[in-house]
């Protein structure tokens, strides 16, 4: 399948991860923790996972697994945006990855800084800018969480692209999930919790739970490693910048969240989406030879 089609339908898979954040009740760090332990489990049960990971370098281990724990912060501060915010804001702070991943990226993967990647990236912030003054006073805390959340995808994203080509997809998901429970485990007792830092879920959560492990995360997280080979980091996270307009479309229908958003918030999506659609053509126009 072409990459640029693999990675858009990852990121419908991935549209539906802030839907499931929201109807899960769990408090955000049980939430990522037993997403992760469930990814973990699963794919510790094949045998091909464990033959690559014991093929691969022992570096090679300690970057996937550093991978892993920025990866698992992602995801709690993604999350904590959720239940600060709602689902559609969460998800359209991520759309603040490409600004951050312009500058990181070079860094990290070694190659040229591209400033159209930055101009670009930059230029989805006035959509972010609508997209906080379209939403209630009460939500702004869970838009300052999901810029962190959008920086630390940009530095995972980086890391991956620089070593997505050097092991097994499925084995990378699983050292990286795997070491992400590891740090979750060490740091959840350290942040705020009600009672246990590891909530049991109920039947409904678990259910919800298994779904968002298996269709909204081994499936398009493994699929994004092998589309990643062959696009940039940047590239595809503005591929992801799509995830809000899937999230908004769902979040609409299901929870009524289009009744707590005004017209400024979707004027900033808008703006998001016209910074993807405006990458792709600058660059097809910026590699065409002259006649």
């Amino acid at each position: 399948m072409n990459a640029q089609l693999l990675i858009h339908f990852c990121v419908v898979l991935w549209g539906f991860t802030a839907i499931l954040g929201k109807l899960i009740t769990l408090p955000a760090t049980a939430l990522v923790w037993w997403r992760m332990l469930i990814v973990t489990v699963l794919l510790a049960l094949l045998p091909r996972v464990w033959r690559s990971i014991r093929a691969m370098p022992s570096t090679l281990r300690w970057t996937y697994a550093l991978a892993g724990g920025v990866v698992g912060l992602h995801w709690l501060t993604f999350y904590a945006s959720i239940k600060l915010s709602n689902a559609s804001v969460g998800a359209t702070c991520i759309a603040l990855g490409p600004v951050f991943l312009a500058i990181v990226e070079p860094v990290i993967a070694r190659r040229r800084f591209d400033a159209k990647e930055l101009v670009i990236g930059i230029g989805a912030v006035p959509g972010v800018v609508l997209v906080v003054g379209g939403i209630p006073a009460g939500m702004h805390l869970g838009v300052a969480v999901g810029a962190l959340s959008a920086a630390l995808v940009a530095v995972f994203s980086a890391i991956n692209k620089r070593f997505v080509d050097r092991a097994d997809p499925l084995a990378v998901t699983a050292l990286e999930l795997g070491a992400g429970t590891v740090v979750l485990t060490l740091l959840a007792p350290l942040l705020p919790h009600a009672g246990s830092a590891f909530v049991l879920p109920d039947l409904h959560d678990s259910v919800l739970l298994v779904i968002l492990a298996v269709a909204c995360t081994i499936i398009p997280f493994t699929l994004s490693l092998v589309a990643l080979r062959k696009l940039t980091a940047f590239n595809a996270q503005l591929a992801v910048n799509l995830e809000p307009v899937y999230a908004i479309l769902i979040a609409g229908a299901f929870l009524d969240e289009h009744l707590e958003l005004s017209s400024r918030f979707y004027l900033g999506v808008a703006i998001i989406l016209g910074a993807v659609v405006a990458y792709p053509l600058l660059r097809k126009r910026s590699v065409t030879p002259a006649a």
